[in-house]
């Protein structure tokens, strides 16, 4: 579907210069003199590059739709990550580098979301909350009344988080996986 070069927002995914790229930021500028225009920074959804480019609003260009896809987390395998398909139970190796960070947040049989374009994967989302066991936690200070006095404390998956004074060791929180930030105590 073609689109006017003025449309492009921020999570649109165009092709453009033979390449697939996903608009991260997009500010209309209208200078005094000639006409406005579209500045869009642009991340390739392959390669990770960045550009930034100017869309008048008589360009047009590709604007294209992903496949999202149910996957089943398996097993982690040295560099890979082994997921299923949910309705034709096919499995997907995807690399460590390609999920992330967030990749430690895995945990067997989560569900996730894998993005394809032409059966290809170019992205995955996983669930913005995981429930996770606090594996250590520094003591509370004693006179420390701060009103926002947070402690460091390390989770199973060997990631640090800022929790609240009241939080211990062995004590299972929930963890926004986006920010990487304690949310609340899990239930």
């Amino acid at each position: 579907m073609k689109i006017s070069g003025s449309e492009i927002r921020p999570g649109s995914v165009i092709e453009h210069n033979g390449g697939l790229w996903a608009a991260v930021k997009s500010v209309t500028v209208k200078p005094g003199k000639g006409g406005a225009f579209n500045q869009v920074e642009l991340k390739n959804l392959i390669d990770g590059t960045k550009l930034n480019e100017r869309f008048r609003s008589s360009e047009t260009v590709e604007l294209v739709t992903l496949d999202l896809k149910d996957f089943q987390f398996l097993y982690e395998e040295g560099d890979a990550l082994v997921f299923m398909d949910v309705e034709s139970y096919e499995q997907l190796e995807l690399q460590k580098d390609f999920v992330g960070d967030r990749a430690t947040f895995l945990q067997d049989g989560m569900m996730v979301s894998v993005k394809l374009y032409d059966e290809r994967p170019i992205g995955i989302s996983l669930p913005d909350q995981v429930v996770l066991t606090i594996a250590e936690a520094d003591p509370v200070v004693k006179g420390q009344t701060a009103a926002s006095s947070y402690k460091p404390a390390i989770m199973e998956n060997g990631v640090r988080v800022m929790v609240p004074p009241f939080v211990e060791a062995g004590e299972r929180i929930l963890v926004d996986t986006n920010e990487i930030a304690y949310l609340r105590r899990a239930d």
